[in-house]
This record gives C-alpha cells, sequence and structure tokens, in this order.
C-alpha cells in the first residue's frame, strides 16, 4: 500500500520500529465553506459555518491511501482510500511531534 500525505504539514507516524515520516505531496483537498453572519460579541463576528463540497480530492487509485484532515475524511467516508491522522503524540512541552497509526471514518469489513 502507498500513502500520499494530502495535508500541508508532515507527518510522522510513531511506530513500534521507525517512524514513518510522510511529506506532504502539494495536494491539500478541503471543504468549502459559507459563513453566515449571525450576530456580534463584543464588535467581534459571530457567524455560522456551513460545510459543502470537497475541493480538490484526486480520485481513487488502486492500492494508494490519500492522509486527509478528518474533516475531508468524515465528509467523504464512501471513499476506503481515505484515512486522517491516528491519535495524536506530544512531548512534554505539549508540542506535537506525531500520531498513532491512522483513523479511517469508512465502515470496516
Amino acid at each position: 500500500m502507498s500513502l500520499i500525505n494530502c495535508t500541508p504539514h508532515v507527518i510522522t507516524i510513531i511506530t513500534a520500529g521507525d517512524d514513518v515520516v510522510l511529506s506532504p505531496s502539494g495536494i491539500v483537498p478541503r471543504l468549502s465553506v459559507t459563513r453566515i453572519l449571525v450576530g456580534m460579541t463584543d464588535g467581534i463576528p459571530v457567524a455560522r459555518p456551513t460545510l459543502g463540497e470537497t475541493e480538490n480530492l484526486p480520485a481513487p487509485v488502486a492500492g494508494t491511501t490519500l492522509v486527509v484532515s478528518a474533516l475531508v475524511a468524515e465528509a467523504n467516508r464512501h471513499r476506503q482510500d481515505l484515512a486522517s491522522p491516528g491519535e495524536l503524540v506530544r512531548n512534554a512541552a505539549g508540542q506535537p511531534i506525531g500520531c498513532r497509526g491512522l483513523s479511517i471514518y469508512w465502515s470496516a469489513p
């Protein structure tokens, strides 16, 4: 299986052996967002976002898993080629240093 990092960040998957480091591919799928202003709080606009269609998501390729944001994976749960970074791992200072595995949002057989 081939993994393609479709996020703008380096992803380090922490394993029992050698960690897997995925560099960004330059492909970054996103969900379109429509925002409706619902009010103001202390002069700050407050809006209700509505998530729309996925933009810039490549077609499936056999044997390839695209690592995308959790929002993109959730919005496209019909796609069995999508995963997002798994449980976040932080260092002693609380900074993210990697993840444990990958998360899927489609129903596994």
